[in-house]
């Protein structure tokens, strides 16, 4: 069955925050990826440097069990950041069809952000806010044997 955890957005402090979170549960982040990283958008203007070293993704393993995960905001996604709901419930699931079912049963009635779909860091995954504002991520990665 697919396991749960709360993923954090941050207006441009992502990294300050998980320093402190980390430095509390004694934990080392296991993955740090900034804008930068990713390939860029066609069509798109490349980043500045501030913008480009924010936070695409971190996560902070707490136990075997759960992590911790985060992201900065900017650009188009800032006008919707608002501290209260900067979290995302995150869903990483067993299979693709698990991802599948779980993602149409739980978007029904809401609105579909990021369709899911293989993205370029691997991972089959996508977001929406389900019918009661709620936001949620689905992801699956493929295991590599």
């Amino acid at each position: 069955m697919a396991t749960v955890n709360i993923y954090l957005n941050f207006d441009g402090n992502c990294e300050e925050a998980f320093l402190f979170y980390g430095s509390v549960f004694g934990k080392e982040p296991s993955y740090i990826g900034r804008f930068r990283d990713m390939p860029p958008a066609e069509g798109c203007e490349p980043l500045n440097e501030i913008d480009g070293n924010k936070i695409m993704h971190i996560s902070l393993p707490i136990s075997t069990e759960t992590s911790l995960m985060g992201s900065d905001t900017f650009g188009e996604w800032s006008s919707q950041f608002k501290q209260g709901n900067n979290f995302s419930v995150s869903i990483n699931a067993h299979s693709k069809e698990e991802a599948d079912k779980l993602f149409n049963a739980l978007s029904t009635g809401g609105h579909v952000t990021m369709p899911m779909e293989d993205t370029f860091w691997g991972a089959y995954f996508g977001m929406f806010v389900d019918k009661f504002g709620i936001n949620w991520m689905v992801n699956y990665d493929e295991e590599v044997v």
